[in-house]
């Protein structure tokens, strides 16, 4: 981490000692100079993390932005999202013996935030934090579908498209067609598109606003898998999510995915 951001972090917990500060007073509470403090204050002020209150030339005072509400708002959903689905991915894992997971979107990437394990023999091990990008897996997929066509085309533009394993998608042509799929079905399908010899199905989580915020998953060795297999774990993830967006207080039918060219 660069030592000008561990700096303005520092500015930012000066607030928790006195919420609101003369640049006098958060130099002091820093302990940096004053030029550098000024600086950075200016600098988190200008991304919209401070706000600089005018009352003459003499008297200028900082103080937290309402932003970092949004930012607690953000953390405080995930956790809600985790506290919920934990226990009916321990009940889905009991039923089908294989990997159950659950992830959000973070920054073009897919982070797993909870997982549950399977106790076969030859298995996948996700840990917690783990990172995808948006165009391989089930999980990511799924993220991606549930995006506006020009955010997902904003999406490519920005994106690197490579093999991770020889069954990744690496053109537009070929994921759009995967999105379009994905938002008729309601789910997603990963053949070995992300880790090696394994398969995943992913349906999302829908909040309260219809808004798809996390994704659950099932990931199965290949040495496992048949047609078979898949639909009992698809009818039984899709029962899972269900119980899940009733007690985020969904209504829908799990169909809520942007429309083409919206």
């Amino acid at each position: 981490m660069s030592k000008s951001l561990i700096k303005a972090i520092h500015v930012l917990d000066c607030f928790f000692e006195k919420p609101v500060m003369t640049i006098n007073e958060l130099t002091e509470i820093a302990g940096m100079p004053k030029t550098t403090v000024f600086r950075l204050a200016n600098g988190l002020e200008e991304a919209g993390l401070l706000v600089k209150e005018r009352k003459s030339s003499h008297d200028v005072t900082y103080r937290m932005s309402l932003k970092f509400l949004k930012y607690g708002k953000h953390v405080s959903d995930q956790l809600e999202y985790s506290k919920i689905a934990l226990p009916h991915m321990r009940k889905l894992n009991e039923e089908i013996d294989e990997l159950v997971h659950l992830s959000i979107v973070e920054d073009d990437h897919v982070v797993y935030v909870e997982t549950v394990n399977s106790t076969k023999p030859v298995r996948l091990v996700v840990k917690v934090g783990a990172r995808s990008p948006l165009y391989a897996g089930s999980g990511p997929k799924l993220f991606l579908a549930s995006l506006h066509d020009y955010e997902v085309e904003e999406y490519f533009k920005r994106t690197k498209l490579e093999k991770l394993t020889p069954n990744t998608f690496t053109t537009r042509e070929k994921l759009m067609e995967e999105i379009a799929e994905i938002r008729k079905r309601g789910y997603s399908i990963s053949y070995s598109e992300r880790f090696h010899a394994t398969i995943g199905m992913s349906y999302p989580i829908f909040n309260y606003e219809g808004k798809v915020v996390a994704a659950l998953g099932v990931s199965v060795p290949d040495v496992y898998f048949s047609e078979e297999r898949k639909q009992i774990i698809i009818e039984k993830l899709g029962e899972t999510v269900e119980k899940i967006w009733r007690e985020l207080g969904y209504t829908g039918k799990g169909t809520d995915f942007p429309t083409k060219n919206m």
